[in-house]
């Protein structure tokens, strides 16, 4: 067999491969990229907890004014609002093959319930990967990120500004920074994150299912990382 076709072989096996992921990390390492990226490489679905409470903001659902309250100053969403919008996608079928969980748990109890919930349905979670990134760069990464509030494409100041200058290359509207990046916000996102969300990986570490990566590199050079760790089996 020719090396091509052993090397074509090896990645539909692997795209194939059933995966059910959760991505930790704190505001601004790069969960959602490499979640978008990871998501097309092992064709499975990911679900995003921003997204999915942004959506309940935008259209202006009882969840959804509730969590608005929270996100506008910087604090955590609610677990009783964020568990309800996450096990209602994860009872979707296009979950059966796999997911990532970006964003989520953000909390020990989150995590319980997560647990719970998947061992009811047969469904533990393979790997939990930690990305890390230096405060400073945290904060220079959020700081300068713009959102279209129509069609929530995402763009950058410096790493990647819109062509259109202050308007979405998608669709013309006007781009906005979201008041959870506003620097004042960002700061206490980052005080609320290793208060309560840093103990989520004392909390993997302890069930051998937690990997470290370096979040600080390139984009596609933390893809290709994170590849390799999810093909290398966990170690106690």
């Amino acid at each position: 067999m020719g090396s091509w076709v052993r090397g074509w072989l090896h990645c539909a096996g692997e795209a194939a491969k059933i995966m059910r992921l959760v991505f930790l990390g704190a505001p601004g390492v790069g969960k959602g990229t490499q979640a978008d990226k990871a998501a097309v490489h092992y064709r499975i679905r990911k679900i995003s907890t921003g997204d999915l409470l942004r959506e309940a903001v935008r259209i202006q659902s009882p969840l959804g004014c509730e969590a608005k309250e929270h996100m506008d100053q910087g604090r955590l969403v609610p677990d009783s609002v964020v568990i309800g919008l996450v096990l209602e996608r994860l009872a979707d079928p296009s979950c059966a093959s796999g997911f990532i969980l970006d964003g989520f748990p953000r909390t020990v109890p989150q995590a319980d319930a997560l647990g719970k919930v998947l061992v009811e349905r047969s469904l533990p979670l393979d790997r939990v990967i930690n990305f890390r990134v230096s405060r400073e760069e945290i904060v220079k990464r959020l700081s300068g990120r713009r959102s279209c509030p129509k069609c929530q494409a995402t763009y950058h100041l410096e790493f990647a500004p819109s062509k259109n200058g202050g308007l979405c290359e998608r669709c013309g509207e006007a781009l906005i920074q979201r008041s959870d990046d506003q620097r004042e916000a960002i700061e206490m996102r980052l005080r609320v994150y290793e208060e309560q969300t840093a103990p989520l990986i004392d909390f993997y570490e302890k069930r051998q299912v937690l990997s470290h990566l370096n979040g600080a590199e390139a984009v596609d050079v933390v893809h290709h990382n994170l590849v390799k760790v999810l093909a290398t089996p966990q170690t106690a």
